[in-house]
């Protein structure tokens, strides 16, 4: 790394553990807590969420991932936004379902959570997009806080991702690219994951209305369509409703005093049907919202995946109108 990727790590250690001096955080931990993650030859490799301190393999990991990943709008020029929410994708742009298994309660997460943020908002692949989901589990809520974002939803759709990948322990914070696991480790891995999950053919998905009835903002209704599925296997059509940003200030637990920011936060995911091989799909869909939500702040994200859950066929990024 260099001398300015360096100091950010530092500062970034430092302002987490402002008790421990940074040199210790970022030495001795490594030393003396194997469990934490393994630092070699640059490279990061997450930990399972017993430990409170693998929050500095996750900065190396993101420092190291915005050091390679490139800006879609061109070499060395400022990051833009992505193509607007409200615009449903186009087959010029290859979508790339991302989750993020992730908990306010775990001390390895924010960095991850910053990454989404990231990726979300750079769209770091050319003729890409970037669909990013962030699902705060459960298993983190009996450690002192308790995730106002997390759901049993998410934590079994977790598990049943261990399943279907032959893991014996679910763990955060955890990406999961086109229902294929990527390990946080060296960030060009990442990059050329997505650049990999980019190139493989999708079946077009596109959502062709997404509005909160004004009588009732309880309600959202949309429209789900899909060209001819012409890959091996059938999938299930799921759509998940988000929201586009979330601020929480943890009061207790791993990170305790600290301000965190989200992004595409799950609130809720619904198989809607499914895709069967030879077929098209179209189908209307209402949603129920929790009282109180922004419709503002909503984005809606379709996509077909093979049962398992297995690979993703296609995804949609939409957000609803009013």
């Amino acid at each position: 790394m260099g001398r300015t990727l360096l100091s950010a790590a530092f500062d970034f250690v430092a302002a987490m553990f402002p008790s421990a001096p940074t040199s210790h955080v970022l030495s001795g931990t490594f030393r003396r807590n194997p469990a934490c993650c393994k630092l070699a030859e640059g490279k990061v490799v997450t930990m399972l969420r017993h430990s409170a301190t693998s929050s500095v393999c996750a900065i190396f990991f993101l420092l190291s991932f915005l050091r390679v990943a490139p800006s879609a709008n061109g070499k060395g020029q400022p990051v833009q936004d992505p193509p607007p929410a409200d615009q449903t994708t186009s087959t010029a742009a290859h979508p790339v379902l991302i989750e993020l298994f992730t908990s306010e309660g775990c001390s390895s997460c924010p960095p991850a959570d910053v990454l989404l943020q990231k990726i979300d908002a750079a769209q770091p692949v050319p003729g890409a997009q970037m669909i990013v989901l962030s699902e705060h589990v459960t298993y983190w809520d009996h450690d002192g806080w308790k995730d106002p974002n997390s759901a049993q939803a998410f934590t079994d759709r977790q598990t049943a991702y261990e399943g279907a990948l032959g893991q014996k322990e679910v763990f955060t914070p955890q990406l999961i690219v086109d229902g294929a696991e990527v390990k946080m480790g060296d960030g060009q891995v990442l990059l050329n994951a997505l650049k990999k999950a980019a190139a493989e053919p999708k079946v077009p998905v596109r959502i062709a209305e997404a509005t909160v009835d004004p009588a009732n903002p309880t309600v959202l209704r949309a429209r789900i369509e899909t060209d001819l599925n012409s890959e091996k296997h059938s999938g299930d059509v799921y759509v998940a409703v988000a929201l586009d940003h979330v601020e929480s200030q943890v009061l207790k637990g791993e990170n305790g005093g600290r301000h965190l920011v989200h992004v595409a936060v799950v609130q809720q995911i619904t198989k809607v049907g499914k895709l069967q091989k030879g077929k098209s799909f179209a189908q209307d869909v209402q949603l129920k919202l929790k009282p109180g939500t922004d419709r503002n702040n909503l984005r809606l994200v379709a996509f077909v995946q093979e049962s398992g859950p297995g690979t993703v066929l296609g995804a949609a990024l939409r957000k609803p109108s009013s």
